[in-house]
């Protein structure tokens, strides 16, 4: 078979929508995913399958940096993470592309304005078939274009959780999600966030731009691809050839162009693993590939009343940023509060198996399940590095002290909304769904692998497409940047004639 003119790695949200983004243009294009299809079976929905007995979860082993090894939540499936994510797309707000300081540091700005990048947004908004609403969010930026279908509808006791947020001068607001809802309660009665998508209801990586992408016959994706590495042109300058195995198979490709889209941990971790002459892996005359990681600093709240019963399904439509700007006494910066999907008991079980399970039925069942996020800054220390085989994950947490004063306000706000009880956890490193960072873009090959149209600085036929990207972690979900991103640099593919 000849070699294709652009092979794609990864099919997640920032593979396949540059996939969507590339199709009609005539080129021959191979998608190399290392996971296979979702299947439809009864764990899909199986709360005890996904959250206590990790169906789904990866076999794999990562480190911590001179620690312990743990099982990480990455999914290697066609789509990606995307497959478990909330559906939530979500824009950065206009300030996160310009530097802000935060208690923790400053959060760098972007190598271009959010003017420039919105109608991508837009573009985005409209592939993935955005439910939302406008107008409600005082810290909403400009949309060039209004949301094609409304939000996914409040149920009973969500509504009530709207007017009691209200009720004390807040703005809560319809979160945007990637949902068809009367679809995806007909496939079975649950929430979808961290729920796998084996049908239509959720608009994923593979559901929305994949499935765009596949429509066109020069496009082709392949399973069961583990990429080992990729190998540079004898004077460094390109990529001449991508190296991978087919269950287990050595297989070699070499395409004009490579689009590296595994993620953002894996993605740096294939190139710190490729041959260089300097043994610092390719693309990172910076010596940034793998630093700058981050992954929100996040918690769990939940915010009980044993009188009130929560017979919410799915829950999540709700979203607060009144602290995304300030601390709301005009302070630094907080972040954004999102409803999580309705937990219940096995949920509960997963994190605290020493209690019983009646017990935390009863506990979900009189339970609003809260998602508190704050920014992650970026530190050159806080990296993905690779020894022999392992992935070595050492993650240096940042701006805690938003993370406090986030968790503190909202348990004072809910108490005043009548939860007498509120409890918070927080999210530690096993669930690193919002990696990002790694492989950063910017204006100076001297601190940046990536220019801002994300094409490596140091092989003019590579781009990293993913969440490696960003500069920033901002304090929402990266899905729909990600997806904006890659449409962006799918046009500039196109024009610029690269492929």
């Amino acid at each position: 078979m000849a070699n294709p003119d652009i092979v794609i790695i990864g099919s997640g949200i920032g593979g396949a929508t540059i996939a969507s983004g590339l199709a009609g243009g005539g080129a021959s294009i191979l998608m190399l995913e290392r996971g296979e299809p979702l299947p439809a079976t009864p764990h899909a929905r199986d709360t005890r399958s996904i959250f206590v007995d990790g169906h789904y979860r990866p076999k794999e082993m990562w480190r911590e940096a001179g620690g312990a090894a743990f099982n990480p939540g990455n999914y290697y499936y066609v789509g990606g993470n995307s497959k478990f994510y909330g559906a939530v797309l979500i824009r950065y707000r206009r300030q996160d592309f310009s530097a802000m300081e935060h208690f923790g540091g400053v959060s760098p700005a972007w190598p271009f304005s959010y003017d420039e990048f919105e109608p991508w947004y837009s573009k985005a908004e409209q592939l993935f078939r955005v439910r939302g609403a406008l107008g409600e969010d005082p810290t909403e930026p400009f949309h060039s274009i209004p949301y094609a279908f409304k939000p996914v509808p409040d149920e009973a006791s969500i509504a009530r959780a709207r007017a009691e947020l209200k009720g004390l001068g807040l703005h809560p607001a319809s979160l945007p999600l990637g949902v068809d809802i009367d679809t995806w309660l007909k496939e079975g009665r649950t929430g979808w966030d961290a729920f796998p998508n084996t049908g239509q209801g959720k608009m994923d990586a593979q559901t929305a731009p994949l499935a765009a992408a596949l429509r066109d016959s020069n496009i082709r994706l392949e399973t069961g691809c583990y990429v080992e590495y990729l190998e540079a042109a004898p004077d460094g300058k390109s990529i001449v050839a991508i190296h991978y195995r087919q269950n287990g198979e050595a297989k070699k490709v070499s395409p004009k162009l490579v689009i590296l889209s595994a993620g953002a941990v894996n993605s740096a971790v294939i190139l710190l693993r490729s041959p260089s002459p300097d043994g610092k892996g390719l693309a990172n005359r910076s010596d940034q590939v793998g630093r700058n990681f981050m992954n929100h600093n996040s918690s769990a709240m939940l915010a009980i009343d044993p009188r009130r019963r929560n017979d919410a399904v799915y829950q999540k439509t709700l979203m607060l940023n009144d602290y995304y700007l300030s601390d709301g006494k005009g302070g630094k910066p907080l972040g954004n509060v999102q409803l999580l999907g309705k937990i219940d008991g096995n949920m509960l079980k997963a994190n605290v198996k020493t209690m019983p399970k009646f017990a935390l039925d009863y506990m979900a069942g009189h339970a609003v399940d809260w998602y508190l996020m704050c920014e992650d800054l970026p530190d050159p220390e806080s990296r993905i590095m690779v020894d022999g085989k392992d992935i070595v994950m050492q993650w240096r947490r940042s701006n805690m002290q938003s993370l406090d004063g986030l968790t503190k306000v909202m348990r004072e706000n809910f108490r005043a909304c009548g939860y007498p009880i509120v409890l918070s956890r927080p999210f530690d490193k096993r669930t690193p769904s919002h990696q990002c960072g790694t492989v950063k873009m910017g204006d100076d090959p001297a601190t940046s692998p990536l220019d801002p149209f994300c094409r490596s600085f140091d092989h003019r036929n590579l781009f990293v497409v993913d969440a490696s990207f960003l500069p920033n972690s901002a304090a929402v979900n990266p899905a729909l940047s990600i997806a904006a991103q890659a449409l962006r640099v799918a046009d500039h593919i196109r024009k610029a004639g690269f492929q």
